[in-house]
């Protein structure tokens, strides 16, 4: 199971309510977009999810399971794993190992296994090896294996840091601005690459600022304003949805 529900989920900072009541759902291989102007809440909603920040009042059941206040590290050993808004990748290594290093959460070695170098270490290694060069041809970034990750081009590093990702074994993907930094190109392969994933069983949340990949590959949108839900619904009701067009689409149609 890979799906995830936010019952009334609520974070005051000082005076500020930054999220308030918030719930929703996100069904076992969804694509679903939280949409809604800078500020409405959506990065602290990802981050709360994620065990980054704790709710002040609210539930996160994520496989019938309440995460609230789970350390980042135990929720991501369930299967569920982010990107973040800003590039956050191993820059000072090649594209392989970043994303080799996103294996760790998968690997079984113990420290004297590892210190001795043992059979299981060996074939475990080989085997995450594998693993990350069917998710470097996955992405398209098999080209790009052994150079360094900073020297990517920005959309390339979006790649990897999904790349990353991936090398968890996630069951739910939660994608913060996936294309941002891209071009017109660099989204369409994005897209492509969002709906691959969401092919192989995983389920994904996304926050993207960008209306047509939103409204491209999404099954619902939920929309925030202010840290409140304003709308939730089909790509088409939501464009078509006035409180929305005032708080954030602009028209768009």
């Amino acid at each position: 199971m890979a799906d995830l529900e936010l019952k009334q989920l609520t974070i005051q900072f000082g005076g500020l309510v930054a999220l308030q009541d918030l719930s929703f759902h996100v069904a076992e291989e969804e694509i679903v977009a939280l949409i809604g102007p800078n500020g409405a809440g959506k990065t602290t909603a990802f981050n709360i999810i994620t065990g980054f920040l704790s709710p002040t009042h609210g539930q996160i059941i994520y496989s019938r399971e309440n995460i609230v206040r789970l350390p980042p590290h135990q929720i991501a050993s369930k299967g569920l794993f982010r990107t973040f808004q800003k590039t956050n990748i191993f820059s000072s290594v090649s594209v392989f190992d970043g994303v080799m290093m996103g294996r760790h959460s998968r690997t079984k070695g113990g420290f004297l296994k590892i210190i001795f170098n043992t059979n299981d270490v060996r074939m475990e290694e080989e085997k995450s090896k594998e693993k990350v060069e069917a998710i470097l041809d996955f992405v398209g970034l098999a080209h790009r294996k052994d150079e360094m990750a900073r020297n990517l081009p920005s959309g390339e590093q979006r790649l990897l840091e999904i790349a990353v990702a991936l090398a968890g074994e996630p069951n739910l993907l939660l994608l913060d601005e996936p294309a941002t930094g891209m071009n017109p190109s660099e989204k369409e392969r994005v897209m492509a690459l969002i709906k691959k994933i969401r092919s192989n069983g995983i389920t994904i949340l996304l926050v993207e600022h960008d209306m047509g990949l939103v409204m491209g590959i999404s099954d619902r949108i939920v929309v925030l304003n202010y840290g409140k839900k304003i709308a939730e619904g089909k790509p088409r009701e939501i464009q078509e949805n006035e409180e929305v067009i005032r708080a954030y689409l602009g028209g768009v149609g």
